[in-house]
């Protein structure tokens, strides 16, 4: 699989995305809960690494994602 852009945040396992905090261009701090995703009936939240600004955010609220799927890209700061 291709590597991923610095930044870049991937799903970590398949599942659906069921809640994002965040828009493109919102600084965000480390450790800011950006989106959840639920796989196996169990909550697993994706937080950003740094601090930084949204830059990329190609999923949606009930989105399905494949594991290594890009979830957002932060720009950091």
């Amino acid at each position: 699989a291709p590597e991923a852009a610095e930044g870049s945040l991937i799903a970590p396992l398949p599942g659906a995305v069921r809640r994002v905090l965040v828009v493109p261009g919102q600084r965000v701090r480390a450790g800011e809960l950006l989106l959840t995703l639920e796989a196996m009936k169990l909550e697993h939240p994706v937080h950003a690494p740094s601090a930084g600004v949204v830059a990329s955010l190609p999923v949606h609220p009930g989105a399905e994602v494949d594991t290594g799927e890009l979830l957002a890209v932060l720009d950091p700061e």
